[in-house]
């Protein structure tokens, strides 16, 4: 186990996770970034790409970890935010932030406990 920073707007917030879930989470962020690529490059006459599913990823084992976003609302991967939410018996923290920036945070640290 070690710990993930997640760098936010306004902070930072660190949860204990293994190699393992860091992998799944990076994996699912991926998939989201190919559905967020989907839809800039659709090009419909009518103005309105084909929708895409929302994106959830939920880790309830020792911390409930959730990470949403739904994809029909950006234009771009770059302009994308997701909406984090952490959560224990005594806390909750729910943020928004650039899904760059969480992909980000999560590739650095399977690149460093990998």
């Amino acid at each position: 186990m070690a710990q993930l920073t997640f760098n936010l707007p306004t902070g930072s917030a660190r949860v204990e996770l293994s190699t393992i879930e860091a992998i799944a989470i990076q994996k699912a962020l991926a998939g989201l970034l190919e559905s967020l690529k989907t839809i800039a490059k659709q090009t419909v006459p009518a103005g309105r790409p084909t929708p895409q599913p929302v994106f959830e990823y939920r880790q309830t084992d020792r911390l409930f970890l959730e990470i949403f976003c739904n994809p029909n609302l950006y234009p771009s991967p770059f302009a994308a935010k997701v909406l984090l939410t952490i959560r224990d018996t005594q806390l909750r923290l729910t943020v928004e932030t650039d899904l760059t920036q969480m992909i980000e945070d999560v590739n650095q640290f399977v690149e460093a406990h990998a």
